[in-house]
């Protein structure tokens, strides 16, 4: 599954990539940290497609302004107006993301919960990525996310591996190296498992470092799952 995330700064904007994006994705990303002034009720009542909402904190990469009772809000809000799926982060407050957790339990669980962790710095050793995994699941994650930063090859087995670890255990992820390093971690992970991978829209439209653009990333799979 190829998910393409929106990175624009004005409503108006995020609603013209959205048009572009949906035809190609499987699933689209709003990363509402980036819009100044987002309407959530105008770019949801676009139900054209699959939509996840994040609003990624600053403390892991993000650009969100507001007090996290603000951002925490917002992604209740996306609950109520149906969004499928939603992003908050480990290290969001507990009490927080408990209320994130009744409020998608309120709507009937129509809402898949995604609780992530993002390291900018490089890739821990497997047993601290194993940890972080159970931790997240512990938040009432539906799908845990696992983000680490390549600074070797070797990082993308490390990464590679957690994807069959949590499956094995019955975790459902997405995991993937940034950077340039990372790359390959982002084509490889759906192929053994990852429950996505991300993939810019366009050249300057990426949402972390490394993202390859959706055309690529389709091109790529395409040739690998025919086996050419």
């Amino acid at each position: 599954m190829i998910c393409i995330p929106i990175v624009a700064t004005t409503n108006e904007r995020a609603l013209e990539r959205m048009a572009v994006a949906l035809p190609q994705a499987d699933l689209v990303e709003l990363r509402i940290d980036f819009i100044e002034e987002v309407d959530l009720e105008k770019l949801l009542s676009v139900k054209k497609g699959r939509f996840l909402v994040t609003a990624r904190s600053k403390a892991e990469g993000g650009h969100f302004r507001g007090s996290e009772t603000e951002r925490i809000a917002l992604l209740r809000q996306a609950v109520r107006m149906g969004a499928d799926l939603v992003d908050v982060e480990l290290g969001t407050d507990e009490a927080l993301t408990a209320m994130l957790v009744e409020e998608i339990l309120r709507e009937g669980n129509r809402t898949k919960l995604i609780v992530s962790s993002h390291d900018f710095t490089g890739t821990p050793p497997f047993r601290t990525l194993q940890d972080l995994c159970t931790r997240c699941a512990a938040r009432g994650a539906d799908i845990v996310k696992i983000v680490t930063s390549a600074d070797s090859m070797e990082d993308n087995l490390i990464i590679l591996r957690l994807i069959a670890w949590a499956r094995e255990n019955g975790h459902d992820i997405i995991a993937l190296c940034m950077r340039e390093r990372g790359a390959i971690s982002r084509v490889m992970a759906p192929l053994i498992g990852s429950y996505l991978t991300f993939a810019a829209l366009g050249e300057g439209e990426e949402s972390a470092p490394g993202q390859l653009t959706a055309p690529e990333m389709q091109e790529i799979l395409r040739i690998l799952g025919n086996g050419a």
